[in-house]
């Protein structure tokens, strides 16, 4: 359009325009399907815990059934001090 055919005195392009509304992603409207929203059950901070406890858990079972079952050892002496304190010795020298 032109100016003569408006009729009154020209106008910028920009006083005809109304501002625009910004809209929320709740407000918008879309095309897409709504997606389902996953929270999380368990905490990042007690995920990190609960695998640090497995696997002390399952370390500790290794030690019992590589110590007593497979090696023909006493499974109740895999976990005692004074075992680890001899092969500590015996990977020192000492003994």
């Amino acid at each position: 359009m032109t100016n003569e055919l408006k009729g009154n005195e020209p106008q910028s392009e920009h006083e005809n325009l109304e501002p625009k509304k910004k809209r929320s992603r709740a407000q918008e409207p879309s095309d897409k399907p709504t997606r389902w929203v996953q929270l999380r059950l368990i905490p990042i901070w007690l995920r990190i815990i609960l695998v640090a406890v497995l696997f002390i858990v399952s370390a500790a079972i290794g030690m019992i059934v590589g110590y007593g079952y497979i090696g023909d050892g006493d499974p109740g002496d895999a976990l005692k001090w004074s075992t680890w304190q001899h092969l500590l010795d015996i990977i020192e020298g000492i003994e």
